[in-house]
């Protein structure tokens, strides 16, 4: 039994909504703490009897904060329900439209989200560490930020008429080419996009030398990593094979996306509406593993851009080339695939298939069913549809970016809980901490709870005086 509880609720500078619940024993020390999801959208279930080709538009609804992360899943499992394969200035486009995607999504999340905590401090007033106290304590720095995040979305905007929800990848392409004049604009951005990215890293290294002691201490711990790579084991955010790595670094899978039901299992507690992905073959909990920008850095070899290649050797030598586990480091992560992203678009608009009006494989093949597998920027993203002989989807998969980082997530509360929280003396900086452990990870929540059929359900009644009074269950 525990004799007290502590509830954070609504957790903060986040996408979607949570609470943590802090369970202190008589000594006012922490028992355990939860990360609990509380919402519930269903959105495998209500997509079945759909067509196919609807999915590219339906599937982004789930979020407004990625929406291009579903569009291009969905339309890449549509390619494979069609057998459509997409012309390669197709492939270039869609790939342009997410790192676009990337850019918009890593910089508003460094700047805007964690950005209080790291600029202003843990401890900081609330009052004041948000984004207003940002632009106060630094406008020049708070225009940057919020340019950097004008760039990515109007990339999107150009490729898919709008920067939220956009409607650009159809089954078998992309139903729009890039013109010269839209080229040239966004190349024009790019350089004072990777000058505000590089101020990010400059403010990140600076943090973590003044903050090592936090770092060392803040929700470090083993896990399994997991994400998608090139060929040659690169960072990939677009399309290439899925690997698996162990806590110490070593090769565990490397399969197609297609196959991921051959390694991936999902786990349900009664205490939250997100599922626990894990790796089949260890089972759980002991397959549990990590996605998103410090999971991908720690199973890539190498990054094929310049810049982002400098900063991942800095990143490979913080743990002598074996995988990082500090949760903080999360933030030099994801700015290390902004850069790279920009890169990329750099690369991508100078590739002469881009300007091409070849974008589109009419050719058809029906399969029974089909998988679309990207990078969001919160981790790998699964789209998995079956489909009759009408075209109609039948049944709906999704295991969203964030869901693979429950367990990590939960494992980050209850660890700086335990490492901070004093229920005998409790102050604001200790639970703000709780908080950005996972706001760490920069999860998605609105995307990633979809599950079907009935789930646990606990409803508890108080009194006016706090006093349970009543406790229903379903299980």
């Amino acid at each position: 039994m525990f004799a007290q509880k502590i509830t954070i609720e609504p957790v903060t500078r986040i996408e979607g909504h949570a609470k943590v619940t802090i369970h202190l024993d008589e000594q006012g020390k922490v028992r355990q703490a939860f990360f609990h999801v509380n919402e519930f959208r269903g959105f495998e279930k209500f997509c079945e009897g759909r067509m196919y080709f609807e999915m590219p538009v339906i599937t982004p609804r789930i979020c407004g904060i990625c929406p291009v992360s579903h569009h291009l899943a969905a339309a890449k499992a549509c390619d494979a329900l069609t057998g459509a394969i997409p012309p390669r200035p197709a492939q270039l486009l869609r790939e342009l439209m997410h790192m676009g995607q990337i850019i918009q999504s890593h910089g508003m999340h460094f700047f805007e989200l964690a950005g209080p905590d790291l600029l202003l401090g843990f401890d900081a007033d609330p009052a004041v560490r948000n984004v207003v106290g940002l632009i106060q304590a630094n406008p020049t720095l708070a225009l940057q930020a919020v340019n950097l995040r004008k760039y990515g979305q109007e990339i999107i905007r150009t490729l898919g008429g709008r920067k939220v929800h956009p409607n650009f990848a159809v089954p078998g392409g992309v139903n729009k080419a890039l013109k010269p004049a839209e080229r040239d604009a966004i190349l024009a951005g790019a350089d004072e996009a990777i000058a505000t990215i590089q101020t990010g890293l400059v403010i990140m290294k600076e943090w973590a030398e003044k903050n090592r002691v936090e770092i060392e201490r803040f929700a470090v711990f083993p896990s399994g990593y997991f994400g998608l790579v090139t060929e040659k084991g690169g960072l990939e955010l677009y399309d290439g094979k899925c690997r698996l790595i162990s806590a110490d670094g070593k090769l565990l899978e490397e399969f197609e996306g297609r196959d991921y039901l051959n390694y991936i299992a999902e786990r349900v507690e009664d205490w939250s509406y997100l599922k626990f992905p894990y790796y089949k073959k260890l089972g759980w909990p002991a397959g549990v593993y990590r996605v998103g920008p410090l999971g991908r850095l720690n199973i890539a070899e190498r990054v094929d851009t310049p810049l982002a290649s400098e900063e991942f050797s800095a990143f490979k030598a913080l743990n002598c080339g074996k995988p990082v586990e500090h949760t903080l480091y999360y933030h030099y992560a994801r700015l290390i695939e902004a850069l790279f992203a920009v890169e990329r678009v750099k690369m991508l608009l100078d590739d002469p298939d881009i300007l091409s009006t070849d974008i589109l494989n009419t050719r058809r093949d029906f399969q029974p069913e089909g998988v679309g597998v990207i990078e969001a920027p919160r981790g790998t993203l699964f789209h998995h549809y079956w489909i009759n002989e009408h075209g109609q989807l039948t049944k709906v998969n999704l295991i969203v970016s964030t869901g693979h980082n429950n367990w990590a997530m939960s494992q980050a509360v209850d660890s700086v809980a335990k490492m901070y929280v004093d229920g005998t003396k409790l102050t604001e900086g200790m639970l703000n901490r709780v908080e950005a452990a996972i706001r760490a990870y920069d999860p998605c929540l609105s995307c990633s709870t979809h599950a079907v059929g009935q789930m646990p359900m606990v409803v508890e009644l108080y009194g006016p005086d706090g006093t349970r009074l009543d406790v229903l269950r379903r299980d």
